[in-house]
């Protein structure tokens, strides 16, 4: 579990103010003391891992408050046109922030707004507009330097290209760094046009030694600084200083996918190599010694979850029903082999359309074990198209056979079923917090308890369209729904 912790208490911070005091005069500035804040989730599942949760789950899904999102236009092609989305969606999971005692969560809407809410009343404290609705998880960056404490906390967060726009606009500046204390923006990206039909921004940076790392959904790796401080005004945009931009797929894979080659996972880190999963096909390793791609393993299908590391240094990839002969479902894979030999096992789920899928799983999996003691069990979650909520236990192989992987030929090994329950077609990551399990859907959000005989039942449901992923604190559950709402639920 990575947790950040900064301290503000003796630093008092100078600022502008306009106003007059009772005698006429012009007060210039006052003393402002930032508050004592603890980052609790920083990012997309949690860490930089991609394997924490949160920490107590309640036993109920009650609404202990709810907030309005709102809803906004957004255009999905010049041939499609224009649809309105209300709420939030997928990756969409909250970012939760401790101010002092009292918490505070960034969510990103459909109704084109970052915004900042009081987690104690579903307040809203100050929202920040793009051009478009904004779908993935941001990444909280602390700033080391303190020279400028009104800014020291940053947001980097994406959205949809902007309405107005289409593929071939000259500027799509649809990734933003925004200030945690002011909700101000700080720098825009402009993302370029390449082979890809995507120019939003779905995924979740990974900054290490302060310098950020994110697939752009043009699928463009990307290297940058996010501090504002170091960026330069380009085509009259404050933008941040890029280092490094690596092409996440090759001429056949847009040919073969029709230019889906759209990168929206958030990258992972495991003993100095960054994973990412891009819309092309592959699970890449970037090499942060080698500053370049050293490991690429080739599925050929469409993959939008991310890779999950696991306590024996292995990653867990979810693979979609498209572009592959075989069935989509998850791998096991161990990066410290060769792309041919590091299968582990692979789990596949059932062929079933809905909407515009054809199976296999769109979200993340999760693991257990960041809460793991002693010898418990490791176990591994996903929700799948098919309508599944599947629990494996990633560390043990089912002997009695083998299954076809993706391509529908090659056998390998399969994990131990433990517990598979029919809750309707979802695109949500579910959550393994100690002995629950929280699993969101198109038909609503369930809550399981697990007993030490690795027993299931359900606890509770609550019954909304759910595409987004939530986040577990203090027996709270925080969950943005398609209905336009935004949901605290406990016991």
């Amino acid at each position: 579990m990575i947790r950040f912790f900064i301290s503000f208490l003796a630093i008092s911070l100078t600022i502008n103010i306009q106003a007059q005091n009772n005698t006429g005069a012009s007060i210039k500035q006052r003393p402002f003391l930032l508050p004592t804040c603890e980052i609790i989730t920083p990012t997309f599942l949690g860490n930089f891992q991609r394997n924490y949760y949160g920490n107590v789950a309640p036993d109920a899904l009650n609404v202990k408050w709810s907030f309005y999102l709102g809803y906004g236009k957004t255009v999905i092609s010049r041939k499609l046109g224009e649809r309105i989305w209300a709420g939030a969606g997928w990756t969409g999971q909250p970012l939760l922030v401790k101010e002092d005692t009292s918490l505070f969560i960034i969510q990103g809407a459909y109704d084109h707004h970052l915004k900042k809410i009081d987690a104690q009343t579903g307040k809203l404290v100050w929202q920040y507009a793009f051009d478009d609705v904004v779908k993935g998880t941001g990444t909280i960056w602390v700033n080391p330097d303190t020279s400028d404490q009104e800014n020291k906390i940053v947001i980097l967060q994406g959205s949809r290209l902007g309405v107005g726009n289409y593929l071939d606009s000259k500027h799509i500046p649809s990734y933003r760094a925004i200030s945690y204390f002011t909700g101000k923006e700080l720098w825009r990206l402009d993302v370029k046009w390449t082979s890809s039909y995507s120019r939003d921004v779905d995924g979740s940076a990974l900054i290490y030694n302060d310098t950020a790392y994110l697939g752009l959904e043009n699928s463009l790796f990307t290297k940058f600084n996010p501090d504002y401080r170091k960026a330069t005004l380009k085509d009259g945009m404050l933008q941040p200083a890029i280092y490094k931009e690596t092409c996440l797929y090759t001429r056949q894979d847009a040919i073969n996918h029709k230019n889906n080659v759209v990168t929206e996972s958030s990258p992972s880190m495991l003993d100095s190599i960054i994973y990412i999963a891009s819309g092309s096909g592959h699970i890449f390793g970037y090499s942060l010694k080698e500053d370049t791609i050293t490991w690429d393993f080739f599925i050929g299908s469409d993959i939008d979850g991310s890779a999950i590391v696991t306590s024996d240094s292995c990653i867990i990839v979810t693979v979609e029903k498209q572009y592959i002969t075989g069935h989509g479902g998850a791998y096991k894979l161990d990066p410290r082999k060769p792309p041919d030999k590091a299968v582990v096992w692979f789990f596949p789920t059932e062929d079933k359309k809905y909407s515009s899928w054809e199976g296999g799983i769109i979200g993340s999996a999760s693991v257990n074990d960041s809460y793991c003691v002693g010898n418990q069990p490791k176990l591994c979650a996903f929700s799948a198209i098919d309508g599944n909520l599947y629990v494996v236990e990633h560390s043990t192989i089912d002997t009695t056979h083998k299954v076809k992987g993706h391509n529908g030929v090659r056998l390998y090994p399969t994990p131990k079923l433990l517990f598979k329950y029919q809750m309707g077609p979802s695109i949500s990551t579910p959550l393994i917090v100690g002995d629950k399990i929280i699993a969101a859907g198109y038909d609503g959000i369930h809550l399981f308890k697990m007993d030490i005989n690795l027993h299931f039942s359900l606890l509770s449901k609550l019954v909304a369209s759910f595409e987004s992923t939530p986040v577990v604190y203090n027996k709270k559950i925080y969950v943005a729904s398609r209905n336009g709402y935004f949901y605290c639920l406990s016991d």
